[in-house]
């Protein structure tokens, strides 16, 4: 299954890398785009409880990764709800 690393800058301009299983998260993101901070995280939810469930569908067990991936994103996520307008930069996929 092909995994793939992509880019984040969060409000405050730090960035993290961050992890998927899956290249589902081609179809939710787009490189050096700038994401509603809700929606960026309704969007990682959605990719990665995606990618999870397909490595469960391949190897019977869903992808702690993914899903430790996701609990990252909305942790430091509630962080910034509270700002004004708060934005999340997807800078770039990582192959």
């Amino acid at each position: 299954m092909p995994e793939i690393h992509f880019q984040i800058a969060w409000p405050d301009d730090s960035q993290d890398s961050c992890y998927s299983p899956s290249l589902i998260v081609k179809e939710y993101f787009v490189p050096n785009t700038e994401y509603d901070l809700v929606d960026f995280v309704e969007r990682s939810r959605t990719a990665l409880n995606i990618a999870s469930d397909r490595v469960k569908a391949k190897y019977g067990f869903p992808c702690g990764l993914a899903l430790g991936q996701l609990q990252e994103i909305e942790a430091k996520a509630a962080k910034y709800a509270q700002l004004n307008d708060p934005k999340v930069k997807f800078i770039k996929f990582n192959n």
